[in-house]
């Protein structure tokens, strides 16, 4: 149990670690983009041959079916909502346009982290943690909350203020991987592949709409070869 928060706990610590990054540093943004890019490559590669995949084969194509679609568009109509609030940028590193919401880059952020934890605490129900998983949340977290980290900047949030945002959303992230782990562990395989997969088309849909695009707008044509790379190497942790 202790286990489950803890390592929640960590993947939701890349955040804060990004924003002290954005707080206090100057990142170049194509160094931000290779490093979005990498983290791109490795959650689709995790969402595929850690969630996807395995669900399918232990419950078949119906739940896995279902949960994806529906997380992709579950988060599909959320982020759509958020654009409006100006949290379409919260992900890039430059200034946000004007009328941006600190608080709507604050729900994004956090709405894209919740069902990684969670999925998180469920892989260690039947296993130990999966470490692809682990790694892929915080590699994409690190350039989320330095960008996100910089759009809040520009909402005039107060360095103080911005840390206590970072700070919730790392003890949020921890209680939701505990969450997943407590709540979900009696709950029949189907259920469980539709909550993976519901996940994973969230992860798929936020990394195809939000990271991918400007880790490309930023960091040029190299940054799909290092998407690539991420995805391989999540490849090789999953069958290691």
């Amino acid at each position: 149990m202790l286990q489950a928060l803890l390592w929640g706990g960590l993947a939701g610590s890349a955040l804060f670690i990004g924003g002290i990054i954005g707080l206090y540093f100057n990142i170049k943004k194509t160094m931000i983009a290779y490093v979005m890019a990498f983290g791109s490559g490795v959650l689709i590669g995790a969402s595929s041959f850690e969630m996807l995949y395995p669900s399918a084969e232990d419950e078949g194509l119906v739940p896995t079916t279902i949960g994806f679609i529906s997380g992709a568009l579950f988060f599909t109509i959320i982020n759509l909502f958020l654009d409006k609030k100006g949290a379409n940028e919260r992900k890039r590193s430059r200034q946000n346009p004007e009328g941006h919401s600190g608080l709507a880059i604050f729900i994004g952020t956090l709405i894209d982290s919740l069902p990684e934890a969670v999925v998180i605490g469920i892989s260690m129900i039947d296993t130990k943690v999966s470490m692809v998983l682990v790694s892929a949340i915080f590699i994409s977290n690190l350039p989320e909350g330095l960008s996100s980290t910089i759009g809040l900047k520009e909402s005039q949030y107060s360095k103080a203020k911005i840390l206590i945002l970072w700070t919730t959303v790392f003890i949020i992230t921890g209680l939701c991987s505990l969450g997943g782990y407590v709540l979900l562990d009696d709950v029949s395989g189907h259920v469980i592949a539709i909550i993976n997969t519901f996940a994973a088309g969230g992860i798929v849909a936020m990394v195809s709409s939000t990271m991918m695009p400007e880790a490309y707008e930023d960091g040029g044509a190299i940054v799909g070869m290092i998407t690539s790379v991420g995805l391989i190497i999540s490849l090789v942790l999953s069958v290691l």
